[in-house]
């Protein structure tokens, strides 16, 4: 049986998850001395109402190798095909994880690490993207090559609304991060080749949507695209975008989201961002 997981750094609408049997590998978020695990210990409201009260940026680790065994053996049966498929190894060393368990668990299962070469609902349209292969009848050698093809497609931009926990946590250059927070710019963050890289700064939040908008048109045009409005604790952002989403882009699908604890706890509250891949 085919096995597809993926880690909490991926946006996985709870509709996917179970429509089309992906299972999530929650990550490890550290406040103080306490290691949560979103999903498990930790929702939303719980992580804000940390970050309120302690005004301080969390950490973030990648499920160690021991974690990744504990929760293929939890998920898949021996013999089982495991397609796991995760946030770009040059954002994270999930992957590494992931990769020394598969060689650690060889002869129980077999699995497949996939570097996304993405984040947050690029690697849910992915992992969506390998079942729908999956149950058209594919085999694994297909379904990966259609995934190496599929991540290509895959676009993200994100606002920020502001730098510093970017900054903090090492996600952009700091230079540019210190000088976009010292002059109160909104920066807007594109992923290009598994990389996080500043595209612009702007002086207004309404400027920053506007923006996004255009460099997202600018590479999508009128293509029929599927589309996933994110946002962290800035839900009426999100809604606006939505709906401004909906008369510029010929989206097939559009959906809202919360932005994922893992990369929110990197990127901070008020980021909102659109992640899109056209459909063939």
């Amino acid at each position: 049986m085919l096995r597809i997981i993926t880690d909490s750094a991926g946006d996985v609408p709870a509709e996917w998850q179970k429509e089309f049997d992906i299972q999530v590998m929650p990550a490890n978020i550290q406040f103080a001395e306490r290691v949560y695990q979103p999903g498990v210990d930790l929702d939303v409201e719980t992580f804000y109402r940390i970050v309120d009260q302690t005004r301080q940026i969390p950490k973030t680790y990648p499920p160690s190798v021991q974690q990744f065994k504990e929760f293929y053996r939890k998920h898949a049966s021996p013999g089982d095909t495991i397609l796991s498929i995760h946030i770009t190894g040059k954002l994270s060393k999930t992957l590494e994880s992931a990769m020394t368990a598969a060689r650690e668990l060889e002869g129980e299962f077999t699995v497949i690490p996939i570097d996304s070469l993405s984040g947050t609902a690029g690697i849910g349209m992915i992992c969506r993207g390998a079942r729908i292969q999956e149950r058209a009848g594919k085999n694994v050698e297909e379904i990966v090559k259609y995934i190496e093809e599929m991540r290509s497609k895959v676009g993200i931009a994100l606002t920020l609304d502001t730098l510093e926990y970017a900054r903090m946590s090492g996600r952009v250059g700091l230079l540019r991060a210190t000088l976009a927070t010292f002059l109160n710019l909104k920066p807007i963050v594109i992923l290009i080749d598994g990389t996080l890289e500043m595209a612009e700064r702007v002086r207004s939040r309404e400027d920053s949507l506007d923006r996004l908008l255009a460099i997202v048109k600018k590479e999508v045009g009128e293509r029929p695209v599927n589309m996933v409005i994110l946002h962290a604790r800035d839900l009426q952002a999100g809604k606006q975008l939505m709906e401004r989403a909906r008369g510029m882009f010929n989206a097939k699908e559009l959906l809202l989201n919360d932005l994922s604890l893992s990369v929110a706890a990197n990127l901070g509250p008020g980021t909102v961002g659109i992640v899109y891949c056209p459909v063939e």
